[in-house]
């Protein structure tokens, strides 16, 4: 599996952009890059531009699987999960509404 990961850019040169961390990342997907970017980084390319709302959506996602591979609580990380019921999704609601017990 490969996760992407948020890189702000520091320099950009033709289609070699320099991370925060000190890393290259090729820009050729996403040759408007500039110096101050956000991108999405799969395997030292950069696929997209991210917004820097997104890019701290993702950051702060990447931390909380972080912190459950510690065994930190993830009550903060997930406040909108904790505070309420599991739901379904509308058609297995449905569904089981309807009493079937097996697909």
């Amino acid at each position: 599996m490969c996760i992407g990961i948020p890189l702000r850019l520091t320099a950009v040169d033709g289609i070699v952009g320099r991370a925060e961390d000190g890393s290259a990342i090729d820009l050729s997907l996403v040759p408007e890059a500039c110096s101050g970017d956000w991108v999405l980084g799969f395997l030292g390319a950069a696929r997209r531009l991210l917004a820097p709302e997104e890019a701290a959506q993702i950051l702060d996602a990447l931390a909380a699987m972080a912190a459950a591979l510690d065994g930190e609580a993830l009550d903060s990380a997930f406040a909108d999960l904790t505070s309420r019921e599991p739901t379904l999704p509308p058609h297995l609601e449905a569904a089981r509404a309807a009493g079937l017990t097996e697909a």
